[in-house]
């Protein structure tokens, strides 16, 4: 607790963090962050090219199976005869 509050009032000196900021082991860390996080917005931006042409396919499967789904339970139904309208699918005329 008593070293929370010294970190603090050591890291809320401006002219402390300036000094911090131009030292060699913390510029270091900040090159070094902003390397991996280049390095991963980078693969990440390659996987979503190389996962769009799957998600393409797996769409159009899945649109296929449910317009052959819908055509197999008499979809789409004529009109006045679909569900709100007094009529229920599948029923005789």
């Amino acid at each position: 607790m008593v070293l929370r509050r010294v970190l603090f009032a050591l890291l809320s000196n401006p002219r402390l963090i300036e000094k911090l900021s131009e030292s060699r082991p913390i510029r270091a860390a900040a090159r070094l962050t902003a390397a991996a996080i280049t390095r991963g917005q980078l693969g990440a931006r390659q996987a979503a090219r190389g996962l769009g042409p799957r998600l393409l396919r797996l769409r159009d499967a899945f649109l296929g199976e449910l317009k052959d789904g819908a055509r197999a339970r008499g979809w789409p139904w004529p009109p006045g005869r679909g569900p709100g309208r007094g009529g229920r699918p599948g029923a005789a005329p």
